[in-house]
């Protein structure tokens, strides 16, 4: 598999009744195996609408995009799910956690519906993973009993528990102190290392741009730089 993800002429339209909206217009990028990209530009540039077609949670209005050597926008809304659960980790801005499940339990989930593991592997896996993001000791605790930075730390581990080949993140970082920030961005790179998993961030966050191999910035839907990042190695 030579390119991850390829994006030829893609672009996304939003209507809303006679105005048009170009979330991403006609934009071009291809991304490797194992590499921290991050898109950088102001709110409303199209970070997060690029990250939700890629993720397969949203589709196209035309261009081309393959995503793990899959046309995307080919797929239904099952084959997308599945695929989407089979290869792509997500953490949104908004966490998307289940307030019925613990803290444990969310993170479990995935493995429960896309991987079969023996009960006692999973366990391990989901502490493991706990203990990476600091939150080891809120593992019984329910979604509304926690912090807005402890629930990005769930969000993170969630994404991570599949193993993906790719991890999608927007804003990651954004509710967490400047330690937990560099812990989390060392266990993404370990990742990335060990396991050949590619990251792609939507971020303002300097210490997550200052570890990507490349930066795109984007505004107004278009890319209008790309960026390859010679300061990563810089701690």
């Amino acid at each position: 598999m030579e390119l991850l993800v390829k994006a030829k002429n893609l672009t996304k339209i939003y209507s809303t009744g006679e105005q048009e909206i170009r979330a991403i217009d006609n934009i071009d990028f291809e991304i490797r195996p194992g590499q921290f990209v991050s898109f950088i530009g102001p709110s409303g540039s199209g970070k997060t609408t690029l990250l939700n077609l890629i993720g397969c949670l949203d589709t196209k209005t035309s261009g081309e995009l393959s995503v793990i050597d899959t046309e995307v926008d080919k797929l239904n809304i099952k084959e997308r799910a599945r695929f989407r659960g089979n290869n792509i980790g997500i953490i949104f801005q908004d966490f998307n956690l289940i307030p019925v499940l613990t803290v444990y339990k969310n993170i479990e989930y995935p493995l429960l519906i896309v991987k079969f593991m023996e009960e006692k592997e999973r366990r391990e896996k989901v502490l493991w993973l706990m203990d990476q993001v600091g939150i080891l000791d809120q593992k019984d605790k329910y979604i509304n009993q926690i912090s807005g930075g402890q629930k990005q730390r769930v969000a993170i581990a969630r994404a991570l528990s599949t193993s993906p080949k790719l991890v999608l993140a927007d804003e990651p970082t954004a509710n967490l102190d400047k330690e937990t920030s560099y812990k989390i961005i060392n266990l993404m790179k370990k990742l990335k290392d060990e396991l050949g998993t590619s990251f792609i961030f939507s971020t303002h966050d300097p210490k997550v741009v200052k570890h990507a191999d490349i930066i795109y910035t984007i505004e107004d839907g278009k890319i209008i730089s790309k960026e390859l990042n010679d300061t990563k190695n810089i701690k």
